[in-house]
């Protein structure tokens, strides 16, 4: 069920806020839809989560242990990624966790993470720009103890508002193309969207979900607005701006003060007339696939009617926020040098955009980052066209952009930064948790078709007893009772130490039904749901990685 605001305009459509799971379980079904975006004619080909389009927004708070049941209804392979989030690398969800269709993947992590407003998406490679395109998404908002006592809006759907921006291409038959830049602005999967907000602080979270476009966010009237979070939490303080320009996998927070305009309409835009030609959203093509009628234009992000006061409302923006304590270049134990260039690669259409003069390979690590390091990452462009450089795992401090210190918004905690054109952009990370010598982190440009094309590489977090042990007598060797089993199946291993990296059942024809990475064995699996027949426990060590497969039957 969707929300929707009240007051109705010919030109307008009332936006939808997706809807919310909250807790420490999670059921998130992927899934082929139609969709009646475009008011008359045909419902658009789209895939949602638990809905027709997008997702739910999941509500965790730090601290707890989430787990996530991703069941994969498409009719092709997916994977679900955590964007932002801290947590192991086999539950991340990137290109090497794929889900097949009709498997369910359970991952679960202790959220570290602090207050913010995170995503999750599609990470398949080579298809990430299809599925996205797609519809597939959702939003995730952290809680904690330092945002939670704050004076601020947190009234989802009412003075804390969601707001997912992204663009579309429809045929003549509303079906999207599959291209990088739409012809038409859709926020939350609406198009000329409009909202009521009540007169008083309003809090909008936004992402940026969109394949490629950057948005110079403004207010119609020029109003100032005033920006509390970047991508990984809450500023020092409040930043005033006027104009914030938020690129691809990128979220920020805003407090808009409407007390004085009850009564009175404005407008979020993006005014992208004044962005360059090498930013994205600024290039300007006369045809081909990048061609579209929003280039190098400003146009209306959401219409805003402001409607009475809520019964308490937030009537005043804090001037504080909390103290953050950012890394020291000086702690750092390394410093990475990285490239962005174009290239022209054989067998690759026109100009390649690459990291480290490589195309994305899944099978070579490009990194090898030991456990509790602090590390510079240094990033110098040489490329035409600017990039938002997204990494997995951390959250990062930028230090410096071009060798000026970054502004005030971005100097927080983030995990996606823009790398200009022809410029160098250096920030710090600590590594400090989820070894793993297995399953890497990615680190990749935000714009989709770019790291689809390749403009991706990896790197694994490494300890001294992370490698892979030789395999002794008994290592691995197990069994499982009972068996036959209508309920749970236990393990009981020759040795004593044993632990489980990852559990697939396959049904009787070899097909993986559930995927359970480092799972909770020692609770037993529960197979109650499976319907009776013969199945495959396969099983992987955690100390060698042997993988042994045991048939079990559910009763």
């Amino acid at each position: 069920m969707m929300m929707f605001g009240f007051i109705t305009k010919a030109q307008y459509n009332n936006m939808a806020i997706p809807d919310t799971l909250s807790g420490t379980t999670f059921n998130l079904n992927i899934k082929d839809t139609f969709s009646q975006i475009v008011a008359s004619g045909n419902q658009t080909i789209t895939a949602g989560i638990n809905a027709k389009f997008w997702g739910p927004t999941l509500f965790i708070n730090k601290g707890d242990t989430v787990r996530m049941n991703v069941k994969n209804g498409l009719n092709d392979s997916t994977t679900l990624h955590w964007h932002g989030m801290h947590l192991p690398a086999v539950m991340d969800g990137g290109p090497h966790q794929v889900i097949p269709p009709g498997t369910l993947w359970q991952p679960y992590w202790k959220v570290q993470n602090d207050a913010a407003t995170y995503w999750y998406h599609p990470h398949l490679h080579e298809m990430t720009m299809e599925q996205i395109t797609k519809g597939i998404g959702g939003l995730i908002i952290v809680r904690d103890e330092v945002e939670s006592a704050l004076p601020l809006p947190r009234t989802y759907g009412v003075d804390d508002i969601p707001l997912v921006l992204t663009d579309r291409d429809f045929s003549a038959s509303n079906q999207f193309g599959l291209v990088p830049y739409g012809d038409s602005m859709l926020t939350n999967g609406t198009l000329r969207a409009q909202y009521n907000v009540p007169a008083q602080v309003v809090r909008f979270r936004v992402l940026n979900g969109a394949i490629e476009r950057s948005y110079n966010l403004g207010f119609s009237d020029n109003r100032t607005f005033y920006i509390i979070t970047s991508d990984g939490g809450l500023l020092d303080a409040p930043v005033a701006v006027t104009s914030y320009i938020l690129h691809a996998g990128e979220r920020v927070e805003i407090l808009v003060n409407c007390s004085a305009d009850s009564g009175k309409s404005i407008d979020l835009k993006a005014y992208n007339s004044k962005l360059i030609q090498n930013v994205a959203g600024g290039d300007l093509f006369p045809n081909g696939p990048f061609a579209n009628f929003l280039a190098r234009k400003d146009f209306n992000i959401l219409h805003i009617n402001v409607v009475a006061q809520t019964a308490k409302p937030i009537t005043t923006i804090p001037t504080v926020l909390r103290t953050i304590t950012r890394l020291l270049a000086a702690n750092a134990n390394t410093t990475r040098y990285l490239t962005i260039t174009d290239t022209i690669i054989v067998g690759v259409q026109g100009v390649a955009f690459v990291i480290n003069h490589k195309l994305f390979d899944i099978n070579y690590d490009n990194y090898d980052v030991p456990l509790n390091n602090t590390e510079i990452w240094e990033i110098k462009s040489t490329s035409n066209f600017g990039h938002p450089f997204h990494i997995h795992d951390v959250e990062f401090n930028v230090l410096s952009v071009n060798g000026t210190a970054p502004a005030a918004a971005q100097a927080g905690w983030k995990d996606v930064v823009f790398i200009p054109a022809r410029q160098t952009v250096r920030f710090i990370a600590k590594f400090d948790d989820f070894a793993d010598p297995l399953h890497p982190f990615m680190y990749h440009c935000h714009i989709s078709l770019h790291e689809d094309e390749g403009m991706m590489g990896q790197f694994i977090v490494t300890s001294a007893t992370s490698g892979l042990s030789a395999l002794s007598k008994d290592q691995g060797s197990f069994t499982l009772y009972p068996n036959p089993s209508n309920d749970k199946v236990y393990f009981n291993f020759a040795d004593p130490n044993a632990k489980v990296y990852y559990i697939t059942i396959l049904n009787l024809m070899g097909k993986a039904i559930r995927m359970l990475p480092q799972p909770e064995w020692q609770n037993g699996i529960d197979v109650s749901s499976l319907a009776n027949g013969v199945y495959f426990m396969q099983v992987t060590d955690e100390k060698t990685k042997t993988v042994i497969t045991k048939k079990f039957v559910k009763e």
